[in-house]
């Protein structure tokens, strides 16, 4: 099965996403438990790929999120409108005063440096996105009226509430209605699901989620941890996907999921915190393309390097590029993208096509 898609003459949006968004407070060199300041972005998995996409690429995107009336909800709206992602069908929730019912999320991340690896630490409950109730959001307007060539969501939104799945089921029913592309990141994150159940909830939501999508982007803890495949040499500690693991595990998931057009994955083999051999893989149609990969990539802030793999992948599936020419461009994007600090992509669309190139470090005067 081949994707099919919308014509960019007939939608107002390339691609349209829904998750949480969350204020992401950076340390810079320091640790989290010893810091003094920190320095402010706005990041999630889902929103990321858009801003990719509108950043680097100049693409038509939309983020479906939850925002809260007070000045913390202003500074989130300021930061992502400083990336030019729509953001006009996010509801905006009355703040209580103290948090206790709605929030923005707050990401602590430190960067981690050589053999001591990147730590995350999230306060996110009340979460003003995982506060949107089933038949908040006007999908039909989104998909009928304006009209998007591609949706793209994923595991971290589904993992936030009880509600969060039932929001996403609409988004897929008019999604597929209107001949949209669905790709789904799985993108497990353990800590997310401690409250929400814990491993058999997570296994039963994603496999629930990515029965109704086109595409499906994960690594190795996705394919074991949300959709519970056995692969040969995966152990508990959950090594580094390999492009070999990659393809074991194309036919499992085929079999389970026949709905699937699209499979990808980066491919990551972390030697310290700050380099690692990088790349990236896609099945499509019978066909198994890998990126090329990048020896000891040095690692400045290794948060969204997979989101923008995404975005990369996107952007030349839309445009009609070949899919050796979509990874190869994924893989580069999300290279770029942690050479910077923050969750985005700061590159240029150059940049992205000349790494992908072959082109190097230079300095261009």
């Amino acid at each position: 099965m081949s994707l099919q898609f919308v014509s960019a003459k007939n939608t107002k949006w390339d691609c349209v996403s829904l998750g949480d968004v969350m204020l992401r407070l950076d340390p810079g060199d320091t640790r989290i438990r010893t810091a003094r300041e920190f320095k402010v972005w706005e990041g999630g998995g889902e929103y990321n790929v858009s801003r990719g996409l509108k950043a680097v690429f100049g693409m038509r995107t939309s983020h479906v999120c939850g925002f809260v009336e007070n000045e913390i909800g202003q500074l989130l709206l300021n930061l992502i409108n400083q990336g030019g992602v729509d953001v006009s069908h996010s509801p905006w929730k009355p703040f209580d005063g103290i948090g206790h019912e709605t929030r923005i999320g707050l990401n602590f991340t430190e960067r981690g440096f050589g053999v001591r690896g990147a730590l995350g630490a999230v306060d996110r409950a009340h979460a003003a996105s995982a506060q949107i109730k089933p038949g908040e959001i006007n999908w039909e307007k989104i998909f009928v009226e304006e009209k998007t060539t591609w949706f793209h969501t994923g595991g971290i939104y589904t993992s936030l509430s009880a509600n969060t799945p039932k929001v996403m089921m609409e988004a897929f029913t008019q999604a597929r209605k209107n001949k949209a592309i669905i790709s789904y990141d799985m993108n497990f994150r353990p800590s997310l699901w401690k409250f929400s159940g814990g491993g058999e909830v997570a296994l039963n939501r994603n496999r629930e989620m990515v029965s109704q999508v086109d595409v499906l982007v994960g690594g190795v803890e996705d394919f074991q941890l949300s959709l519970g495949m056995k692969l040969n040499g995966m152990k508990e500690n959950l090594p580094s996907l390999s492009a070999d693991n990659f393809a074991e595990a194309i036919p499992q998931v085929l079999k389970e999921f026949p709905n699937l057009k699209m499979i990808a994955s980066t491919l990551r083999t972390p030697h310290t915190a700050t380099k690692n051999d990088w790349s990236g893989v896609v099945w499509y149609e019978g066909e198994l393309v890998k990126a090329r990969e990048y020896k000891d990539l040095e690692i400045y802030d290794r948060v969204g390097g997979g989101d923008g793999f995404v975005s990369g992948l996107i952007y030349s599936l839309i445009n009609g590029l070949s899919l050796e020419r979509g990874v190869n461009l994924g893989v580069a994007c999300g290279a770029l993208a942690m050479t910077t600090p923050g969750d985005s992509c700061t590159a240029s669309k150059s940049e992205v096509e000349k790494l992908a190139d072959g082109g190097n470090a230079r300095t261009e005067r």
